[in-house]
């Protein structure tokens, strides 16, 4: 197990993850599909040739969000964490396309005792992703409930 415990977060932390993923035509279709997210900017090449201000599809940006997050997990959360409390201010300030590769910046915000479970604490990430020119592609504010080492 990779993950950190609760008691291993300190705020200011900050994890430049060494994983980079490139996006793929099939990664865009078949999370849209399967999402059930019919949106042509992202699953029809033709229309958003001829009507998007890109000239050609975006990718669906719950996938960037996705990937964003899950390239962090090996650094910061496997096998630690109980599960997410909430994933607050995304923002994506430009768009991701088939063949961008996506690198990710995780910094600790805060970190607390959790008040009603004695075994765990809430971690705060602010989450980055940049494609391959360092363009900021999203981020977002999640919240964790996290394990505590085992006594």
């Amino acid at each position: 197990m990779s993950g950190l415990w609760f008691e291993e977060f300190e705020e200011g932390m900050v994890f430049e993850h060494a994983v980079t993923r490139t996006v793929t035509e099939t990664d865009n279709m078949m999370f849209s599909n399967a999402t059930m997210n019919t949106q042509p900017l992202h699953i029809d090449f033709n229309w958003a040739t001829e009507n998007s201000e890109f000239g050609k599809p975006l990718v669906n940006s719950i996938f960037t969000l996705g990937l964003m997050i899950g390239i962090s997990v090996t650094d910061t959360t496997l096998g630690t964490t109980v599960g997410n409390l909430s994933m607050t201010d995304m923002n994506f300030p430009r768009p991701v396309f088939h063949g961008d590769s996506i690198r990710s910046k995780t910094t600790i915000v805060s970190k607390r005792e959790s008040k009603s479970r004695p075994m765990n604490g809430i971690v705060v990430f602010q989450h980055e992703a940049y494609n391959q020119h360092g363009d900021l592609v999203a981020n977002c504010t999640r919240t964790g409930l996290m394990k505590k080492r085992p006594v």
